[in-house]
């Protein structure tokens, strides 16, 4: 059953690329007493991540900050060096964006929004959405209607949503 707007995320634990290599933290530490986003999607250096997803919360980032939001999370199905080698590339890392890593797609099948895509490669992989989160709580979350979508995921569709 998919989590929805008004749950409470599920905790995991989630893996990014330290100063002293991979490291691994609590979801529902990181969430607790703090308002963030949450986006996730499929892929590192895949196509509409990386052109339109990525950029989109790179340049909303300043507004959302004068929403409230103290942190924004990327989050994707990958192991914590492609996620930090990713972070890199795109400018993510330097402009504030933490990059998290769900290796296992504990959170993502928790949050009932994986998919598989096996001829494109991509297997229990995590579906297009963002989610606003107050103190653990969900208080607003959209999905894209589709992997290759970035709509009312992308940062200035949170953006008008809040």
């Amino acid at each position: 059953m998919a989590i929805s707007q008004g749950d409470t995320i599920p905790d995991a634990t989630l893996s990014f690329m330290g100063d002293e290599g991979p490291a691994t933290l609590q979801l529902s530490e990181k969430t607790k007493g703090r308002k963030v986003v949450i986006f996730a999607l499929p892929g590192a250096f895949t196509g509409t991540c990386t052109t339109a997803h990525v950029p989109s919360f790179i340049r909303t980032k300043d507004q959302f900050a004068g929403k409230g939001v103290d942190e924004i999370i990327c989050l994707s199905v990958n192991d914590p060096f492609v996620m930090g080698a990713w972070g890199d590339s795109t400018g993510a890392t330097a402009a504030g964006i933490t990059m998290l890593g769900d290796p296992e797609a504990a959170f993502t099948k928790a949050m009932g929004r994986e998919f598989s895509a096996p001829p494109a490669g991509l297997v229990d992989r995590s579906k297009r959405y963002a989610m606003v989160v107050d103190d653990g709580k969900i208080t607003l979350l959209q999905e894209d209607e589709s992997p290759g979508v970035c709509d009312v995921s992308a940062g200035e569709g949170m953006l008008s949503a809040m």
